[in-house]
């Protein structure tokens, strides 16, 4: 009887829902700000002053190597992360994401060869993937299911939104200090003020999952209920929560393959794009307001896209938003002059909020909130390897064919075939329009 009441009174002290928790909904919002500026300070100034580093001109490899050591650190440890999270809680993990930042101003402020770029980038994969992980799983933690495509567009609205705010920010920082001296000072504020605001305002939301688990398991759960996967055990290991979500579960490698396809695009736009419109004549601080408009309207064009899909399904939008993002991409070698490349980097920007947090809304809505967070790790770590895959392969293309239009052509490729496979292979997994069986 005892352990009853217990069970009751955790439930009615673990309400989910965004208004029962707006206050820690809102500081995980907060956190993820914080993230994306950090990322956002290199993605305009380092691609353009990378001879600066000694990367010499046309070496596009070379040039992408920062890209690959992000990626792969950033999705091995995204798995990690979630694993770790469901073991010693979600706000230890966050806390040593922050940590975990504080060499990367250092490092490149004494670096004297691009080589300390690429290791300075293996910082910043850890920081994105034990801090950035931990707010869309905490988010998940405390809302709704039918409130989660809403809740990871707010959590990739603050932090996009925030990735293009730092690249215009470091830009004009650069302008007045220098890129150095410009990238310690905001590379050293960003992460000691969110980590104080972490330690004394971030609750640990563990317990939330842990109590949705409990009403799945007495049939306590209100709501639509969604399709988890069938022959699971109920606490899986590691290598059977990898295999599932990788290759055993149709709907979710599809999501995994999406995942792969959507950072080729970002590698492209990260450090390639840059490039592209530098070489067409624009300066640092130009080149700053076409990629901000980039990443802007994908971050607050989230607000609406991760709310829709809780209206229409995930599905839609998910195979939309890749289609458009290759159009945006096609479009840019095409057309000529400022105007036209911020309206290739708006369509660019719609495209991912199509799609960008309705997968993560997707992969939850399948996953057991015991092995959630683990779930969501994995496709993570196949969707952040993408910016590994697309830095070798597109710095390939650009490199043997001396072209870094060649590049965009390919990646507008991957991202149709990507569309139309997810189209064919996965389910809609919201459970209010495809719930499971009793």
């Amino acid at each position: 009887m005892s352990g009853q009441t217990a069970a009751l009174k955790s439930e009615a002290m673990y309400i989910r829902g965004i208004r029962a928790n707006l206050h820690q909904f809102v500081q995980q919002a907060i956190q993820v700000f914080f993230v994306g500026l950090v990322i956002g300070m290199e993605r305009n100034v380092l691609p353009v002053l990378s001879q600066d580093f000694g990367v010499p001109k046309g070496s596009f490899l070379f040039l992408m190597s920062f890209v690959v050591s992000f990626g792969l650190v950033k999705g091995v440890l995204n798995f990690l992360a979630g694993r770790l999270s469901e073991r010693i809680g979600r706000k230890k993990v966050l806390l040593l994401g922050w940590i975990a930042a504080f060499p990367i101003p250092f490092m490149i402020l004494h670096a004297p060869s691009w080589d300390w770029i690429v290791a300075a980038n293996i910082f910043l994969g850890i920081n994105q993937a034990f801090a950035w992980t931990m707010t869309v799983t905490s988010k998940i933690d405390i809302t709704l299911s039918e409130q989660r495509g809403f809740a990871t567009g707010v959590n990739e609205f603050a932090g996009y939104a925030a990735v293009g705010i730092g690249g215009l920010a470091s830009g004009y920082l650069t302008k007045i200090y220098g890129p150095r001296e410009a990238l310690f000072g905001f590379g050293l504020a960003v992460p000691l003020i969110a980590m104080l605001i972490a330690f004394f305002l971030i609750k640990e939301t563990l317990p939330w999952a842990k109590t949705e688990s409990r009403e799945h398991a007495s049939g306590n759960y209100v709501g639509h209920r969604p399709r988890f996967p069938e022959g699971v055990s109920e606490h899986p290991g590691t290598w059977e929560i990898f295999t599932l979500v990788s290759f055993r579960n149709p709907t979710l490698s599809a999501l995994c393959q999406a995942g792969v396809a959507n950072k080729v695009a970002d590698a492209l736009l990260w450090v390639l794009f840059p490039v592209f419109l530098h070489s067409r004549g624009l300066g640092i601080i130009e080149t700053g307001w076409v990629t901000a408009v980039y990443g802007v309207v994908w971050g607050a064009s989230q607000l609406l896209t991760g709310a829709l899909s809780d209206i229409v399904g995930r599905k839609k939008p998910i195979v939309g938003g890749l289609w458009l993002l290759g159009l945006g991409i096609a479009a840019v070698p095409l057309v000529h002059g400022i105007a036209s490349w911020t309206i290739s980097a708006a369509i660019m920007g719609a495209g991912m909020a199509l799609f960008y947090p309705n997968i993560i809304a997707s992969v939850a809505d399948i996953s057991h909130p015991n092995w959630r967070s683990s779930s969501l790790g994995t496709y993570r770590y196949w969707r952040d390897t993408g910016y590994a895959i697309g830095a070798i392969a597109l710095g390939s293309v650009a490199q043997w064919t001396h072209s870094v239009e060649k590049a965009f052509w390919f990646t507008a490729f991957i991202l149709a075939i990507s569309g139309f496979y997810l189209a064919l292979r996965a389910e809609e997994t919201h459970p209010r329009l495809n719930p499971a069986t009793p």
